[in-house]
């Protein structure tokens, strides 16, 4: 089950890890994309559906530990849901107009204050993981006076970033780079325990003198409350046996995403603390999601 429509990050984690997953456990994957209420859909579908192994959520960070905190009257808890396993994950870049004449963070913050309105950013979506991860970067800044514009999706957010109707944004590397090596973007810095790969050159928000800024946009996989444990086990080797193919770890960092793996513990883990930030950045910014 994939909570979005085709085409997205999440949907090219379930169908790239498809084949291989199919391969290790015997039996066929078919992918269903159910999307609606920002993947709220897709995650109650699997939070209902029978602990025998049979039905799986390819989830991201943004349904299973945002969205408990901006919707409202939100009845589902993702947190019941079976960690099995990371597919992906992303570290998110920072990106400045090519107008914008700073180059760390605390510059940005200087320069925002120096304009006679402040600045806007932008973002996917009201709610998301790139408007918190810049209401969180506001607030360890000092909250300098800038303005959240929020769009129905990252290609038209991009569209007028290029353009020059905002100054910043936070997105995953992967929806970032063609932009930043065409010089349309200037990527500022990313949020991964280390540098990017594909910009060896840009710095860390922890080399950026950012303390406790470092996460990502992650895909994993889960089942539903209640799932046995022999039957994580066995899901979760057929997912780190995918991830070792080497066609399939190729075009996930050409993507300029990386390969997940690790145990079902180290996801859940994952999701807990990520609930947890995320949850307090919420609350400090009045932040709902518009669905």
């Amino acid at each position: 089950m994939v909570g979005f429509p085709p085409g997205g990050q999440t949907d090219f984690a379930a169908r790239i890890l498809q084949p291989g997953l199919s391969a290790a456990l015997g039996q066929t994957v078919v992918i269903e994309n159910r999307g609606g209420a920002g993947g709220n859909l897709g995650t109650d579908a699997v939070l209902r559906a029978r602990p025998d192994g049979t039905t799986l959520l390819a989830g991201n960070a943004n349904p299973l530990t945002i969205n408990p905190h901006t919707f409202a009257g939100m009845t589902i808890d993702p947190l019941k849901l079976t960690p099995v396993g990371m597919m992906l994950q992303s570290a998110l870049v920072l990106g400045l107009h090519p107008s914008v004449p700073a180059r760390t963070p605390q510059e940005f913050a200087a320069w925002v204050r120096a304009q006679p309105k402040g600045a806007d950013y932008g973002s996917g979506s009201a709610g998301s993981l790139t408007h918190v991860a810049m209401e969180l970067l506001r607030n360890r800044l000092g909250n300098p006076p800038l303005e959240h514009v929020p769009y129905r999706g990252s290609g038209p957010a991009l569209q007028d970033f290029i353009a020059g109707r905002f100054s910043a944004m936070f997105d995953g590397a992967s929806v970032m780079a063609p932009f930043i090596r065409a010089g349309q973007i200037r990527g500022l810095m990313g949020t991964g325990a280390a540098r990017i790969p594909a910009f060896p050159d840009m710095p860390t928000s922890a080399e950026m003198g950012l303390a406790d800024f470092t996460f990502t946009a992650w895909i994993g996989l889960f089942g539903p409350p209640g799932l046995a444990p022999d039957i994580v086990e066995r899901l979760n080797q057929g997912l780190n046996t995918a991830l070792r193919d080497a066609t399939v770890r190729e075009r996930i960092t050409s993507q300029g995403d990386e390969p997940g793996g690790g145990t079902a513990q180290e996801l859940g883990a994952q999701m807990t603390r990520d609930h947890a930030r995320w949850g307090e950045v919420v609350k400090a910014n009045n932040i709902r999601s518009d669905g």
